[in-house]
C-alpha cells in the first residue's frame, strides 16, 4: 500500500513566523497533535508537536511564571523555538511498511508526506493503527507491521 492511501490530505499547517500561542489554537480547532512548519515560501522547515509546546509550558523558567502572567504570553515565542528540524519524511509514493518502520525506528509519532518538495500531508501512529484494524489478517503487509521488530 502507497502512502498516498493511507495519508491525511490538505493538512493544517503553521508558518515558522507564528507563535506556539497560535500552534496550540490550530492543534486544538483541527484535533491534530502534529503541526508541520513551513516558510513564507510553502517550504517545509520543521515540525510542532503538542508535546514540544507541553516541554515549553513545563520548562523551569515558564513554569514558574504559570500563574502569574497570562499563559498567552508565555507562549509567545515563535515555533521555530520548540519545533523539531530536520522533520522526518516520506513521499506519497512510499510504500507502507518504509513509513511505519521509519517510525518506529525514530521512536516518532508521524512523518510528514512530501510531493515534489511541498508539504502533501501527513501520516501518523493513529493512521497505522486504522489500517491495522481495518485490515483483514491475510494482508501481506500487515504482518510486516506487526511482525516488525
Amino acid at each position: 500500500m502507497k502512502i498516498s492511501e493511507l495519508m491525511t490530505p490538505n493538512i493544517e499547517t503553521v508558518r515558522e513566523t507564528d507563535s506556539c500561542r497560535e500552534a496550540a489554537v490550530r492543534m486544538c480547532r483541527a484535533k491534530v497533535r502534529h503541526l508541520p512548519v513551513i516558510d513564507r515560501t510553502g517550504r517545509l522547515v520543521g515540525i510542532v508537536t503538542d508535546r514540544d509546546l507541553r516541554h515549553r509550558l513545563f520548562s523551569p523558567p515558564v513554569f514558574r511564571a504559570i500563574g502569574t502572567v497570562p499563559v498567552e504570553s508565555l507562549l509567545k515565542i515563535p515555533v521555530t523555538e520548540v519545533m523539531s528540524s530536520p522533520v522526518a519524511t516520506t513521499g506519497v509514493d512510499d510504500e507502507l511498511e518504509t513509513a511505519a518502520a521509519r517510525m518506529l525506528e525514530n521512536k516518532i509519532g508521524s512523518l510528514v508526506v512530501v510531493d515534489r518538495g511541498r508539504v502533501a500531508g501527513i501520516v501518523t501512529e493513529t493512521d497505522l493503527l486504522r489500517r491495522i484494524v481495518q485490515a483483514d489478517i491475510s494482508l501481506p503487509e500487515l504482518d510486516v507491521i506487526v511482525s516488525y521488530p
